[in-house]
């Protein structure tokens, strides 16, 4: 199973994985695709720094990408203390009365950590600076296309540029904006997803643009990779089905959120970020779709608000109130497998699907 963008990314299969572990990026790209480094969780440069020179030197020479999250339009940030000023005190009763409710402990030593600052712009394009002094293949933006000056210097260093979008007119006002591969994520996708589904949007976007479509959303099977394919796409983009691999260092609570988890138990709601995501429903969820519940507040905003109950309730270890963004292909993640070895399946899988179907010519 290759494509044209093997040659474009340098991959042996026409994969590319998104994670937030680097564990799991390097793993990817020794196998044949290009796994691609979330960055959002770093605030600090010299941390990211560190974790690329450890993919430089744990990626068997082959290449390797990061997602930024950054808005193509620089917005105005004050300081992040004059950011927490503006989460109004009920937002802040509600969340500290939900774990209360929940039964989530306190963390045992209080975090500095003022909520995770990759969702701010100034921290983004810090990301990408870091970024651009390594080998990096593919700069990946899951807000549209970043600024042009952005876009720029990576084209400027022979990086390739990918954007995610979930209609047809976003992908052709990508294009526009220079953005070299548009990612088209479908309903199905964990974490920031739009409202149309991939069997739908996959074929819109390949018919709108000129430039390579990756598909994405709900994909985690050789035989969805064949059905992209045959849609038009040039390659996956898959996320959610590394959640369940041996390198994904997960705690025990989480594993087996994910592990019990069918198709049915995931939940779109903007209280991860403030914008549209796919979350793992749980009490946790529940509780902000009850009646008695404020509103989600904007990005960055409500990451700022949660992002201490997060660290909270990722630390209590409680399955059933783990906060973890995943898409509905999470009821097929039922054992923990090596990177490899899913990546294999996934080749062999697609393979065979794509012989069955041209014996039907």
């Amino acid at each position: 199973m290759r494509t044209d963008l093997c040659e474009v990314l340098g991959v042996e299969h026409p994969i590319v994985g998104f994670s937030p572990s680097e564990h799991v990026v390097a793993a990817i790209s020794r196998a044949g695709g290009l796994g691609v480094l979330g960055c959002v969780r770093f605030n600090d440069a010299d941390e990211l720094d560190a974790v690329l020179t450890w993919l430089d030197q744990n990626t068997g020479g082959r290449p390797y990408g990061v997602d930024v999250v950054m808005p193509g339009h620089e917005p105005t940030e004050g300081a992040v203390t004059d950011l927490t000023r503006l989460i109004p005190s009920g937002h802040r009763d509600f969340v500290e009365q939900t774990l209360l409710r929940l039964g989530v402990p306190p963390l045992e030593a209080a975090s500095s950590r003022p909520g995770v600052l990759g969702w701010l712009h100034s921290v983004a394009r810090s990301h990408v600076e870091v970024a651009l002094r390594h080998p990096v293949r593919l700069i990946a933006n899951a807000l549209g296309p970043p600024p042009a000056d952005v876009i720029a210097q990576a084209h400027s260093r022979g990086l390739l540029v990918a954007a995610l979008a979930g209609r047809a007119d976003h992908a052709r006002s990508h294009v526009a904006g220079g953005v070299d591969i548009v990612v088209a994520q479908g309903y199905e996708a964990g974490g920031h997803t739009g409202e149309i589904g991939g069997m739908v949007l996959i074929p819109e976007i390949v018919d709108a643009v000129d430039v390579p479509v990756l598909a994405a959303g709900g994909i985690g099977s050789g035989r969805q990779i064949a059905a992209a394919l045959a849609l038009g796409a040039r390659g996956v983009w898959m996320g959610s089905v590394w959640l369940g691999t041996s390198e994904y260092r997960s705690s025990p609570g989480l594993r087996e959120a994910l592990l019990r988890a069918t198709s049915s138990d995931t939940v779109r709601s903007r209280i991860y970020s403030g914008k549209p995501a796919r979350l793992l429903r749980n009490r946790w969820t529940e509780a902000w779709a009850a009646e008695d519940a404020p509103a989600a507040l904007p990005m960055p905003l409500q990451n700022l608000l949660v992002s201490e109950a997060h660290d909270r309730l990722m630390a209590s270890d409680d399955p059933t109130v783990v906060p973890m963004p995943v898409g509905q292909i999470v009821g097929r993640m039922n054992e923990v497998r090596p990177v490899a070895e899913v990546l294999t399946d996934l080749v062999t899988e697609a393979d065979e699907t794509l012989s069955k179907i041209q014996k039907l010519l």
